[in-house]
């Protein structure tokens, strides 16, 4: 098949079909998000109450990643997204009756999001480290480049869509939509065509081969200050999206179209992010481009809390999309670029912890002191904690390099190909 160059991964036709399977699932998914932060905001008036779902939805991330890399370094990973995905849908059709029906409770929200998160525990890794079983280590960067698109490119329509569904029949029908939307990843699962996959039997534990992972990473110090800095970003900048109902009702005035409208101007910059990282071939300048971005970050959402203009509030928004999804997929590859295969999946846990358990409790944090000093206050202070992080990571850039040099060089050794550096 012929493609351009920054679709490449799209040549195997396993990946064509995760691509188009995810487009639409992902979709769901972020129109369910947004409807379901706006419902949880309209039943109980309460910016702390957004952090508090935020929290529940995440947290299983932080708790039960270590053992959902462990399952995807076991087991045959097409049949463990099997189990996550039917588990999602199953969940979002629970959630659309209980709204539809006039059931739905704070309640029943704080406990579909937490086990909706138990099953993104398992689902995370196992999806990161599926990306090599469909393309190989060769088109590996290209890949991740545009599964961050896809997440991105959803994150655009989801939220836009949420919106108008939202403003004019209502929440459960973004629920509903979002559990049909898994019947396309189920089925793009199932046509994939993927050689038979011997996993030698384990003689250690579960949390011997958790505690493998976390050695490892102690152990790889530019995959350590990765982690680091991702989990810094993910606890101090990502919950600006947690807040993001209070700046569409109470400091721009608006309502759930204002929020699809923020929302989704995040989500443009992101998935130019993901287009720009599409174009590269190599990872080569993706540390300093790491560090960049968690700056940048920092900056935009400091001018971000500080506007009271719905228009403007929306084009800061759109390079803070840009600078969070490219430090989240840049670290991403480099991590993956750094890695064996027989750590890939407990590593990617980790990853999942950083990126998504670490969030919560950001958020949690984010909505107790929104109530108390005022979400823009909130929201700039994660930027200024962004912005020192990026500096730290920087500072220590160049013997991180020389440590991630020699990891990838005994890797592509162990390979047989020609060594490349890696940052």
């Amino acid at each position: 098949m012929n493609v351009p160059e920054s679709l490449r991964a799209l040549r195997h036709r396993n990946y064509r079909l995760f691509f188009i399977g995810q487009l639409i699932s992902l979709t769901g998914t972020w129109m369910q998000s947004v409807a379901q932060a706006w419902l949880a905001y309209r039943l109980t008036d309460s910016a702390a109450m957004l952090g508090i779902v935020g929290f529940a939805g995440q947290i299983p991330a932080l708790l039960f990643s270590p053992a959902g890399g462990v399952v995807a370094d076991r087991f045959a990973r097409r049949q463990v997204l099997l189990a996550t995905q039917a588990s999602s849908m199953l969940l979002a059709l629970a959630l659309a009756a209980l709204t539809l029906s006039g059931q739905i409770t704070i309640a029943w929200i704080l406990a579909l999001a937490a086990l909706s998160g138990v099953v993104n525990a398992f689902d995370i890794p196992t999806r990161q480290a599926f990306a090599i079983d469909m393309v190989g280590r060769e088109d590996m960067v290209n890949a991740i480049a545009l599964n961050s698109s896809i997440f991105n490119g959803a994150r655009v329509a989801g939220p836009a869509l949420a919106g108008l569904l939202v403003a004019r029949i209502g929440e459960g029908w973004c629920f509903l939509v979002n559990a049909v939307s898994y019947f396309a990843v189920l089925a793009s699962l199932l046509a994939m065509r993927l050689p038979a996959v011997v996993r030698t039997a384990q003689a250690t534990s579960v949390w011997t081969s958790v505690r493998e992972g976390f050695v490892y990473v102690s152990r790889a110090r530019p995959v350590r200050a990765l982690l680091l800095l991702l989990g810094l970003v993910s606890l101090t900048g990502m919950p600006y999206a947690v807040l993001m109902p209070v700046f569409a009702r109470e400091i721009l005035g608006g309502g759930a179209r204002e929020l699809g409208l923020l929302m989704g101007a995040s989500g443009v910059g992101a998935l130019l992010g993901a287009i720009v990282l599409a174009t590269r071939r190599s990872v080569r300048g993706l540390g300093s481009f790491v560090a960049f971005c968690a700056g940048g970050m920092g900056l935009t959402l400091i001018a971000f809390a500080y506007s009271r203009s719905l228009w403007l509030s929306a084009l800061f928004l759109v390079p803070v999309g840009f600078f969070m999804m490219s430090e989240m997929a840049s670290s991403n590859t480099l991590i993956q670029s750094l890695i064996p295969d027989a750590m890939r999946g407990r590593v990617m846990s980790l990853y999942a912890m950083m990126f998504m358990g670490m969030a919560p409790i950001g958020a949690l944090l984010a909505g107790a002191l929104a109530a108390s000093i005022g979400a823009p206050r909130t929201v700039a202070g994660g930027g200024i904690l962004c912005l020192a992080g990026a500096l730290l990571f920087a500072r220590y850039l160049p013997t991180l390099r020389t440590a991630a040099r020699q990891m990838i060089v005994e890797l592509q050794m162990a390979a047989g190909d020609p060594p490349e550096e890696p940052t």
